[in-house]
C-alpha cells in the first residue's frame, strides 16, 4: 500500500548541510531577531558557525542567541540602531572583542512600509533608503576594513534584497532600495576580489515571516497566487542557501544576485496590471 507523504515544504525544516559545514567562521548577521534573520543566524549556528547578531530590539535578539547556543554554537546578542554608522561600528567592534574576526556578514535588516508611490514623502522616502541602502553600508565598510581585508582571509558578505529587475506595487522605495544592493553586490565583487572578499545578493520572493503576516490573510494569500510554485517561501530556505554560500560549496559564487522567490520573478506578477484612467476598454 503506497504511503502519501505531505510535500517537503510541509514537513519539519531540516538542515541538508552538515553540521560542519561552516566550522570556525563567524558570522554577522543584522536583524537577527526575527523572520529570516533569525533563521540565518540558526542555520549558520547548526552547520557550526559563531554567531553575532544585531537588531534594535533586545529580546527577539535573546531568543535568537539562547536558540543558537542550544544548538552548541557560541552567540553575541548586540542590540544596535544601524542606521548610525557609530552604531554600526560599535557592533563590528564588540563581535572583534568577542570573536577576533568576521568571516561572513549577512545583511538584513531593513524596513518599509506600504504606500503608493504618489503618496511617498521625501521623509519617507529617506527614511526606508536610510534603513535599506545606507545602514547596509556602514556595517559593510566596517567588516571589510575592520576585520576582512587586514586579516587577508577574505569572507563573503551577503546583501538580502528584492529582485532588481521588477518592482513591487506599494513598495517602490523599498525596491528601489533592495535592489541597489544587487548593483553593489557586483561592484564590491570587482574590486574586493582581490582580498578574497565574495560578494553576492540574495533576493527572497514573498517568504512567509511575522511581519508579512502582519498584511493580512487576503493579501497574503493574494501573494500566494502570483508564485508558480503555489505556496510561500519559509525563512528557513532562505537561510539554507546563504548558509550554503558560506560553506565551501559556495566558494566560487560572487557578483550575482541569487532569487529564492518559487519562480515568481520568471512568471511576473501573476495577475493583471492596474486599470488606466481614461484608457479605451
Amino acid at each position: 500500500m503506497a504511503v502519501t507523504r505531505p510535500p517537503a515544504h510541509r514537513r519539519a525544516f531540516r538542515s541538508p548541510l552538515r553540521s560542519d559545514a561552516n566550522a570556525g567562521r563567524v558570522a554577522l548577521v543584522t536583524g537577527g531577531g526575527t523572520g529570516i534573520g533569525r533563521a540565518t543566524a540558526l542555520e549558520l549556528a547548526h552547520t557550526g558557525a559563531s554567531v553575532v547578531v544585531c537588531g534594535r530590539r533586545a529580546e527577539p535578539l535573546d531568543a535568537t542567541r539562547r536558540d543558537a547556543e542550544a544548538l552548541g554554537a557560541e552567540c553575541l546578542a548586540a542590540p544596535a540602531d544601524l542606521r548610525e554608522p557609530e552604531e554600526a561600528e560599535r557592533v563590528v567592534e564588540a563581535a572583534l572583542a568577542r570573536f577576533g574576526h568576521v568571516d561572513v556578514l549577512v545583511n538584513n535588516a531593513g524596513g518599509q512600509f506600504s504606500a503608493p508611490a504618489e503618496d511617498i514623502s521625501d521623509k519617507g522616502w529617506r527614511a526606508v533608503e536610510r534603513a535599506t541602502v545606507d545602514q547596509v553600508w556602514s556595517v559593510t565598510r566596517a567588516v571589510a576594513t575592520r576585520s576582512m581585508i587586514p586579516s587577508a582571509g577574505g569572507g563573503l558578505v551577503v546583501f538580502v534584497g528584492f529582485s532588481p529587475l521588477r518592482g513591487i506595487p506599494g513598495f517602490a522605495h523599498a525596491s528601489a532600495g533592495r535592489a541597489a544592493v544587487a548593483n553593489l553586490a557586483t561592484g564590491l565583487a570587482l574590486e574586493w576580489s582581490r582580498y578574497g572578499i565574495r560578494t553576492v545578493c540574495v533576493a527572497p520572493g514573498t517568504i512567509l515571516t511575522e511581519g508579512l503576516e502582519g498584511y493580512g490573510p487576503e493579501q497574503v494569500d493574494a501573494w500566494r497566487r502570483t508564485v508558480p510554485l503555489g505556496r510561500l517561501g519559509t525563512p528557513e530556505e532562505v537561510a539554507a542557501l546563504i548558509a550554503f554560500l558560506a560553506s565551501a560549496g559556495g566558494a566560487y559564487v560572487t557578483g550575482t544576485t541569487i532569487l529564492v522567490d518559487g519562480g515568481a520573478d520568471a512568471w511576473g506578477l501573476g495577475a493583471p496590471p492596474p486599470a488606466v484612467e481614461g484608457a479605451a476598454p
